[in-house]
Parts: structure tokens; sequence; C-alpha cells
């Protein structure tokens, strides 16, 4: 997880390099969109320090119904493999949109549109790997603090994505319609295109 940060921190920085300009909005976003930017801090928090503040007051963690003092090894490595696996998609996922990545979304803020490489998979493979690596660290780690951590980071991804199809749709018009009628929000069920894809991108035009 602090691997996983730490590369994020530097391709963040880095794409404000090559773009030219800020990248990280969270700090001037307003409404549910700023709520859900203090999700994902509270996401990666819990899940980074949960457990090391289990560790450090064992009154704490033994009213922890998931907590094992004995770990569970099988889980415990499939879910290092997934939280790995999470970690790489995500940084392949930002490293790939170049100076189009942001972190936030703020109407005039928007870079080119990505539709190339892992996004004609997902529409969000950062949020998908992300997931992933919260997702695994629950597994080898099983506690309420991880487990709450993967429920907040997914309710705020959904908020932020809606957020950002917003202003996608309005700078790129049909052209982000015809991407998001292929490819699924999250993740592609098969080898055809999603069934919802249509709608998906006709829901997009209503208030």
């Amino acid at each position: 997880m602090a691997l996983y940060l730490g590369a994020f921190a530097w391709g963040t920085a880095e794409a404000g390099r090559i773009a030219g300009q800020p990248v990280w909005l969270f700090g001037r976003t307003r409404g549910t969109e700023r709520l859900a930017a203090f999700g994902f801090r509270l996401a990666f928090a819990l899940a980074l320090l949960g457990p090391l503040i289990w560790l450090v007051f064992p009154a704490l963690r033994r009213l922890d119904p998931l907590w094992a003092e004995e770990p569970y090894q099988m889980l415990g490595i499939a879910g290092v493999l997934l939280a790995v696996a999470g970690a790489m998609l995500a940084f392949a996922a930002q490293m790939s949109m170049g100076a189009s990545w942001r972190v936030g979304v703020l109407e005039g803020e928007s870079g080119s549109l990505v539709t190339g490489g892992l996004f004609r998979l997902s529409r969000n493979p950062t949020f998908v790997g992300q997931a992933l690596l919260l997702t695994g660290l629950a597994l080898a780690i099983p506690s309420v603090l991880t487990l709450v951590a993967v429920l907040v980071f997914v309710t705020s991804a959904s908020v932020q994505i809606r957020a950002e199809e917003r202003i996608l749709l309005a700078v790129h018009g049909a052209e982000y319609c015809r991407w998001s009628a292929q490819v699924p929000r999250w993740l592609r069920r098969g080898s055809s295109l999603p069934s919802g894809g249509t709608t998906e991108a006709r829901d997009l035009t209503k208030p």
C-alpha cells in the first residue's frame, strides 16, 4: 500500500509536469465531489493505518469480530496477490493517461479523452485497480477497518465517476458517447459489447 501511494504521488507530479499545470484538483472541488475526495483519503487511511492501530491497541482489536490473531494463510496469500495485481493495474492505467491524468474533476480542467489500452476494457481502470488493491488488503488482513475501507472507496468512486462522466460528456460530446456505449464503467463482463452500454451513454444526458 505504501509503495503504491508513493508511486501514485510520483505519477501525479509527473503528469502535472508534462501538462504544465496542476492536476491535483481535489482541493478545489465542491459538494458531492468534495465528499468523494474525503472518502478516498479516508479509505486509504483506514486500509493503511487501521491494522497498525489494531496492533498497537490490543483492547481495540479484541472488539473486531473479523480480526484473527492467527492469519488464514491461503486467504492471506490470495489477498496479497490480488493487492499487488490491483496496484499494478491502477498505476499502469494512471501512467497511460499521461498529461490527461487528473485527481478530481472540474469544468474546464479536463484533459484529452483517453480510450486506448486498458481504457478499451474499462472506462475507469485506475479505480478498478485501486478497488482490487483495497479488497486484497482486506482479505490479507481481515478487520472491520479494512472492510470499511473497501466500502467507503467504492461509494466515493461511484460518486466521482458520475461527476467525471457529466463533464466528459459536456466536453467531448459524441466521441464520449460512442466510447461509453462500447466500454463499461467498471469491467467488461464478456467479449461482446456490454448490453447496458448504450443505455449508460443515454443516461448521462439526463439531469
